[in-house]
């Protein structure tokens, strides 16, 4: 049943936005369970991580970040709560000095989100996470992506290991999780480990957009690449907060001068309007390099943007 109260987010006309216990967009806090349509998650992990920690404080920051988020998108009209059964459904457990465990206990939490049938909606933790999440909904049949990003995450090993937040994407595809085919990915810039960084991904087939290309081609282009690229099928959304210039967005791991604005970002989302959604992630998101709560803010919202597309999605068969 849609419009259930059991799902819908605080009122914040009723109830201040600064009162009560911090929800993602003040949703409900709901177990599992199959009336759900999207379950919004965190997933507090950063050993994937080589350089700065941080990112296992994101879900509490980005939390208390979007109570600033009401209930109707003001460009699409879509109003998630109306059209789709949200709920907070808490943290992944994570082990915090055991990665492989982790990983692990990331996977069998969201399984059991897909088994119930809800679409995953993700605050990372580190860019790790995509990788157990997509093994937990994407056995069945390989993912396209969009991915902004710094970094295309397809090293083969970094630190002499194999699973960590530099290596995801090549584990994906070496598991049939994604398919290279139909993936994108956009922001690609900074100083890298060698000329393969990039280059593997796109010998297999991934459309690899850096800035310099992004600023030739222009966004509108950007987007119409996007939508060939993911074309019909089952697509997931992954951001790296590090996609985002530093300026806007400094609570990040590793960040990178000369990126994308939080608007291009924005825009680009709305642009996955009518794709087959399957879920989504936004990473890498550090508080404790921001303290203004500025990439916190960030996060929120560009969580709502990916929300609100899902939401479509699901209504209108994705």
């Amino acid at each position: 049943m849609k419009n259930d109260p059991r799902f819908q987010p605080v009122d914040a006309a009723i109830t201040p936005r600064f009162a009560g216990i911090a929800t993602f967009m003040r949703t409900q806090r709901h177990e599992i369970s199959p009336d759900l349509d999207i379950a919004l998650v965190g997933v507090p992990f950063d050993i994937g991580v080589n350089y700065r920690a941080g990112a296992r404080q994101a879900p509490a920051a980005v939390r208390e970040a979007s109570r600033l988020i009401r209930r109707v998108h003001n460009v699409s009209g879509i109003a998630p709560y109306d059209i789709c059964n949200v709920a907070d459904v808490g943290d992944a457990p994570v082990n915090p000095i055991d990665l492989a465990r982790s990983i692990q206990m990331i996977e069998d939490f969201f399984t059991k989100i897909h088994a119930a049938g809800a679409l995953p909606l993700t605050i990372g933790g580190d860019h790790t996470v995509p990788l157990p999440i997509l093994r937990a909904i994407a056995r069945e049949r390989p993912v396209g992506v969009f991915q902004i990003d710094s970094h295309a995450d397809t090293l083969d090993t970094l630190a002499d290991t194999r699973i960590n937040h530099a290596t995801t994407f090549r584990r994906a595809v070496e598991e049939g999780l994604i398919d290279p085919k139909r993936t994108i990915q956009i922001g690609l810039r900074g100083s890298r480990f060698s000329p393969d960084d990039i280059k593997w991904g796109q010998d297999q087939g991934f459309t690899c957009i850096t800035f310099e290309d992004y600023e030739r081609m222009g966004r509108a282009a950007v987007i119409a690449r996007a939508a060939e690229v993911l074309g019909d099928g089952p697509s997931y959304i992954t951001i790296d907060i590090d996609g985002i210039d530093p300026a806007w967005a400094p609570g990040t791991g590793v960040p990178e001068i000369g990126g994308l604005t939080p608007r291009d970002v924005q825009v680009m989302l709305r642009s996955l309007q009518g794709k087959k959604l399957v879920g989504g992630d936004i990473c890498e998101v550090a508080p404790c390099f921001d303290p203004t709560g500025v990439t916190a803010v960030t996060a929120a919202n560009l969580m709502w943007e990916m929300l609100c597309v899902m939401a479509y999605s699901r209504v209108h068969g994705g």
